[in-house]
């Protein structure tokens, strides 16, 4: 069994009055993660928002129906629920009505769970995000060599948990994963007439990995607006499968300004969508394969040890770069990745003059567990 280095937060915050939100795509262990945490915890009232009886107990609830209802119980934990109508109005009922109910919930796409939870509950509620198995936790679970020798499996598998602990059966669970369960809520709340334009967008995301996106070119490629284009991507982001990295600009004329790179969170699922499971050595694309995963992993790490940082890449319109940027309490650290560890990473001069309160780094197999740990 995987412990989930969420678990010590979440206990840390029981009994504060205020609901604890856990955010995540589907399959990423949010219930294991619940089971785990509450086990021997007294009367914990399990609910499941996938369920049609669910959804209905929560119809037209009212603070003092949900007393009766939920009485005898310590703590109401309810999965995925954002299938639930208006459900961050039922949770502030029950944060403002029933103190003495703990209330935990898990939501697999954050624009309906957490937009709607985002005015009612404000003040009410600890956030926490829960993604594919980070490099910590399989540290933690494994041992560091044991997870250093495994990194090319990473590579290629990525780390959502049944992937992990099922060897052999990568592929066939990150093909279930990426042909529809994974966004299955983007289809169902968005009412989506044509998913195969979705796929097309994932696949043409997953073939720029680590280039500037450009959403009129992808509407282009894919045939859709603009606006459609970032409605998508907007709508991937909030459940979890990509994320966008800004570009850094501050003193330089010639620094893009608008540009963004896509990630995602997890590199098995990229690769499944573009069916390409060939392994490290006889890959053509290991670079941005390398480029994902340490700045997928970055940000997991960043968010379970409580970090603050802000992160971007740095461009200009001469083609300098820097893969990699974090700005901490004023100053700023630049990172370069490469795979081969005898590659050559020079900062550029232009960044150096202009940006002079700086750390550069390269990073590479040879050090990258100081980089995530």
């Amino acid at each position: 069994m995987i412990l989930r280095l969420l678990q010590n937060h979440i206990h840390k915050k029981l009994g504060t009055g205020k609901a604890l939100i856990i955010l995540g795509a589907r399959q990423t262990g949010k219930t294991t993660l619940l089971k785990q945490t509450f086990e021997g915890q007294g009367k914990v009232l399990w609910l499941n928002g996938d369920e049609p009886d669910t959804q209905r107990l929560f119809e037209n609830s009212s603070s003092s129906r949900m007393k009766v209802l939920f009485a005898g119980h310590n703590t109401l934990a309810v999965d995925e629920a954002q299938r639930i109508n208006d459900v961050g109005l039922k949770f502030k009922l029950i944060t403002d009505h029933i103190p003495e109910l703990q209330l935990i919930a898990t939501g697999s796409s954050a624009f309906e769970l957490a937009n709607q939870t985002n005015e009612p509950l404000t003040g009410r509620k600890w956030e926490y995000h829960l993604y594919p198995l980070s490099f910590g936790e399989l540290v933690n679970h494994h041992g560091l060599l044991e997870e250093i020798r495994l990194l090319p499996h990473r590579l290629v598998y990525g780390s959502y948990p049944e992937v992990v602990t099922s060897p052999g059966q990568e592929k066939e669970l990150l093909k279930q994963l990426s042909d529809s369960y994974l966004y299955k809520d983007i289809l169902m709340w968005e009412n989506i007439k044509k998913p195969e334009k979705l796929l097309k967008l994932m696949q043409a995301l997953a073939f720029q990995l680590g280039n500037e996106v450009s959403y009129n070119e992808l509407g282009s490629f894919i045939g859709l607006d603009n606006q459609t284009v970032e409605k998508y991507i907007q709508l991937l982001e909030k459940t979890f499968v990509i994320f966008r990295l800004s570009a850094f600009n501050r003193n330089l004329r010639k620094e893009l300004k608008r540009s963004r790179k896509i990630y995602f969170y997890d590199n098995g699922i990229r690769n499944a969508l573009i069916a390409n499971f060939n392994l490290v050595e006889m890959r053509t694309d290991i670079g941005a394969l390398w480029e994902n995963y340490l700045i997928s992993e970055r940000m997991k790490a960043l968010h379970y040890t409580q970090q603050w940082v802000n992160s971007w890449f740095w461009r200009t319109q001469d083609q300098q770069e820097i893969d990699y940027l974090e700005e901490r309490n004023g100053k700023i650290d630049a990172y370069e990745f490469k795979w081969n560890p005898k590659a050559k990473a020079k900062l550029s001069k232009t960044f150096s003059r202009a940006y002079p309160d700086h750390e550069f780094y390269k990073i590479t197999p040879d050090n990258f567990d100081n980089f995530l740990l």
